[in-house]
Parts: C-alpha cells; sequence; structure tokens
C-alpha cells in the first residue's frame, strides 16, 4: 500500500482502546502519517479502561502531532483535503446512528461526513453490544452506502452477550489496503474462530 495520510478516529468503545491504538502504532510503523481524531467522550471521560489523557499523549507519541477533538477541527478535513483514508476504530453503535442518520455533531461524525463529500474511503471498525439489534439497521444502511467499508467482525461473546459484534481490529491495515482502493475486504462477517 502506498503511504497514506489517515485520519484514525476513536470513539468511546473504551474496552477496546488498547487494541485500536495497537493498530494505529502499526500503520504508523508501516510509514502512514497518522491525523488522530478522538469524539467528545474518547477525549474526555475518564473510564475504568484507562485515564483519557494518558490514551491522548500515547496517541499524541504514535502520530507525533496534536489530537483532533473538536468540531472546528474536524470541519476542514474534507475541504482542505486532509486525509486519504478515515478510519474509525472503535466504532460505538451511537456514532453509527448518527453516521447513518447523516448528523455530525461531534468530531468523528463530522470528519466522516467532510471526508465523504469528496468521495473519500471511510473504514468502520465496529464495536458495540448492540450490533445485531438496535444497531443492526445502521450497519446495513452503511453497508449500502458509496465509500463506507467495514473492517471484518464477528459475534465477541454469543453465550453472554448474543448481540454484541466487535471487528478484528487484528484485520485493520488489511482493510485499509482494501478500502483504500475501493474493496471491501471479503469476507466480511466472521466466524469468531476465525483467525
Amino acid at each position: 500500500m502506498n503511504k497514506l495520510k489517515i485520519g484514525f478516529a476513536l470513539t468511546g468503545s473504551f474496552c477496546t482502546f488498547r487494541r485500536a491504538i495497537a493498530e494505529m502504532e502499526a500503520l504508523a510503523a508501516h510509514g502512514h502519517e497518522i491525523i488522530p481524531i478522538m469524539s467528545f467522550n474518547a477525549s474526555g471521560l475518564d473510564t475504568r479502561f484507562g485515564k483519557a489523557e494518558d490514551f491522548k499523549r500515547e496517541i499524541r507519541e504514535i502520530a507525533g502531532r496534536e489530537i483532533i477533538d473538536t468540531l472546528q477541527g474536524a470541519e476542514p478535513i474534507g475541504p482542505q483535503k486532509l486525509v486519504d483514508l478515515l478510519i474509525i476504530e472503535p466504532c460505538t453503535g451511537n456514532t453509527l446512528a448518527k453516521l447513518a442518520a447523516g448528523i455530525a455533531d461531534t468530531p468523528v461524525t463530522l470528519a466522516a461526513k467532510s471526508h465523504l463529500r469528496n468521495g473519500r474511503p471511510v473504514l468502520i471498525a465496529i464495536s458495540t453490544n448492540d450490533a445485531l439489534a438496535g444497531a443492526a439497521k445502521n450497519i446495513g444502511a452503511l453497508q449500502t452506502r458509496k465509500h463506507v467499508f467495514f473492517v471484518p467482525y464477528a459475534q465477541d461473546a454469543p453465550e453472554e452477550k448474543p448481540n454484541s459484534v466487535v471487528a478484528r481490529f487484528e484485520m485493520t491495515k488489511a482493510a485499509a489496503e482494501a478500502a483504500a482502493a475501493g474493496v471491501q475486504l471479503q469476507p466480511l462477517l466472521l466466524s469468531r474462530d476465525v483467525k
């Protein structure tokens, strides 16, 4: 894959931040320029999974730049064509709903709207407990949208959380390469024992 400017956007699925940040670091290690973006919640909330400032410090070190975490910071992404590919990882059910409905009221959703206006690819890595329930219609709607791609995903704990789905974060690089070429990486829906 050619070296890309990648917008890497995190939303509030805090339990998957470690995995997402590892993929961000891997993309940077492959020579891609990372422009980090965080939703208001991802940027501002301390949780049992870690402190917001600790995550932000790590992300700034990987990217070598400040994080876009305001609407004003996200708005120029489209007009100035700041990124070649936008990855939303993790992408919560709330963010999926906003993207499906065309709502752009967070730095991440505004970045996506702004980026898509140029016909450039957005890659979504789902992480939501209601993917096979309330969020299913939003996933379906987004899967039919031009320039929107998904990191392949699977149920993560069907016995305990039968509606929960998480992207295979370790497939981010392969999915990014495919999305940059305008192709959905297949298979999209995985069995949880497929690696």
